[in-house]
């Protein structure tokens, strides 16, 4: 494979995951999580740390909202991998316009690698037949054909959209196998025609991931979608550099239509292939899903955190926090949050989106975020709150800092209670070191610096007749944030 270009993986880090409420949300979706196995690593690092080994193999470009780019950038620091680009979408397109970005950026100094797209929140179990089957779609995506990776199904599924294969398809384990045109796309099939594909032998369910020139898939886009690329062009001329993001013209690419590239390119071109993968896949679309992809104890049992279990069976036991105990109890998913407790029978886990559905008509902030916030800098946890006061443990990183600002109706005091904080007020400059403390005055400027190469860690308390994040004057800031694009320290 020495005359192999490069390969792009192209992580799609979109979504919002709320079949797996509580703990995947707007603010912190599943695929920051980390829910594959047994490790420490999120589904995103997870995502790019499986390509380990493929030919050709070059830094990802990763696409994700505006939102969620610290985290990004973060969870890629965390794992020493320094990104190709990350591209800022200011609004949610779907999969299309993302594809047509990436091979615009791609392509834009006149190179033309292999985009291998995938979704950062998918769980492959066996790592080793995934780079086998991508390393077998490597000739035919150089030869221009677009390759999409079909899952082998397991069962007949209705809630997987299918690929029907127009002759018959490699077996698994095949010495040499190849990509088969594809005949049409279906959606979500009944339970009888789900069984009808499944007999056949000539359906796969469809993941999501894809492999293509970036010319190849970009000269489908115009001519099968073509106010898709022109949308995304000028999105791109437009853009501008935000640190180490690449941040997506807003109003250009608002005008662009909301389309999957299944159904703006694959279900429509000549020139689309499909090849067989099974690797213990899934999309991790429910609790009751995550517990059959998950490592099981001897009872069936799938247990995270400070969990313990007795005379349980069948059950996924989560805790986050606090200790959760099951005792004699079957067939349940519990899952412990900082300040959401959910328990559902494994039957009806699906249904968390109907919860998630009431919470927001509600206004419910557990509908969309955890009571701990992340920020560029660290992340605050409110502890606790009364009328005209709250508490938060505040963390700040290493060599990071908040932006210089004040508050017009609340006054706050620091408490160090780990490491050494610069802290800055009015112009003056003072080290609070850890059992150490300082107050800041309402109207005060201030800012406060994590020096040391370990995080800070603080306790706030803020009193005032007004506690909320929008109560900010920014004045200075590292991270290139204003008041219009975010509220908070």
């Amino acid at each position: 494979m020495s005359s192999t270009p490069n390969l792009v993986p192209v992580i799609l880090c979109g979504g919002t995951g709320t079949r797996l409420w509580p703990l995947s949300r707007a603010s912190y979706p599943k695929q920051y999580w980390a829910l594959g196995g047994s490790g420490e690593e999120t589904l995103l690092q997870q995502t790019h740390q499986r390509l380990a080994g493929l030919p050709g193999l070059a830094p990802p470009l990763l696409i994700c909202n505006e939102d969620h780019r610290f985290i990004v950038a973060e969870q890629m620091r965390q794992i020493e991998v320094e990104p190709g680009g990350i591209l800022l979408e200011p609004i949610g397109r779907n999969t299309a316009p993302a594809v047509a970005v990436a091979a615009l950026h791609a392509t834009a100094r006149g190179d033309d690698p292999l985009l291998l797209v995938l979704a950062a929140d998918h769980v492959v179990r066996d790592t080793a037949a995934f780079r086998r089957t991508v390393e077998a779609g490597l000739g035919a995506a150089m030869a221009g054909q677009l390759v999409t990776f079909g899952i082998v199904p397991t069962a007949p599924e209705t809630g997987y959209g299918y690929i029907e294969a127009a002759a018959p398809l490699p077996t698994a384990g095949a010495a040499d196998p190849q990509p088969v045109p594809i005949a049409r796309f279906v959606e979500k099939p009944d339970a009888a025609t789900a069984e009808r594909f499944l007999a056949s032998g000539r359906f796969t369910w469809n993941s999501g991931m894809f492999l293509f020139r970036a010319s190849a898939v970009l000269a489908e886009l115009e001519r099968l979608a073509p106010e898709v690329v022109s949308a995304c062009r000028a999105a791109l001329e437009h853009d501008s550099a935000d640190l180490d993001f690449l941040r997506l013209e807003r109003e250009a690419f608002a005008g662009c239509p909301g389309v999957a590239i299944d159904v703006a390119v694959m279900e429509k071109t000549e020139l689309g292939c499909v090849l067989p993968l099974q690797a213990g896949w899934s999309d991790v679309g429910s609790w009751s899903a995550l517990w059959e992809t998950a490592d099981q104890d001897g009872a069936g049992n799938v247990l995270r955190g400070r969990v313990i279990s007795e005379a349980s069976r069948n059950c996924y036991l989560r805790s986050e926090h606090r200790l959760v105990v099951g005792l004699g109890v079957e067939d349940l998913v519990v899952v412990e949050t900082d300040d959401v407790v959910l328990v559902a029978h494994r039957d009806k886990a699906q249904d968390v989106k109907t919860v998630v559905g009431l919470l927001e008509r509600a206004g419910a902030p557990e509908s969309k975020a955890h009571r701990k916030i992340y920020r560029p800098w660290g992340s605050y946890d409110g502890v606790v709150e009364g009328e005209r006061w709250q508490v938060k443990k505040i963390m700040v990183n290493p060599g990071a800092s908040l932006s210089l600002q004040m508050h017009h109706h609340r006054a706050e005091h620091w408490v160090v209670v780990k490491g050494t904080a610069v802290v800055e007020k009015d112009g003056q400059q003072e080290l609070v070191g850890e059992n150490q403390s300082t107050y800041i005055p309402l109207g005060s400027r201030h800012r406060l610096s994590n020096p040391g190469k370990i995080p800070v860690e603080l306790i706030e308390v803020q009193s005032g007749a007004y506690l909320g994040e929008d109560d900010i004057v920014r004045f200075e800031d590292r991270y290139g944030r204003s008041d219009a694009v975010l509220k908070g320290a």
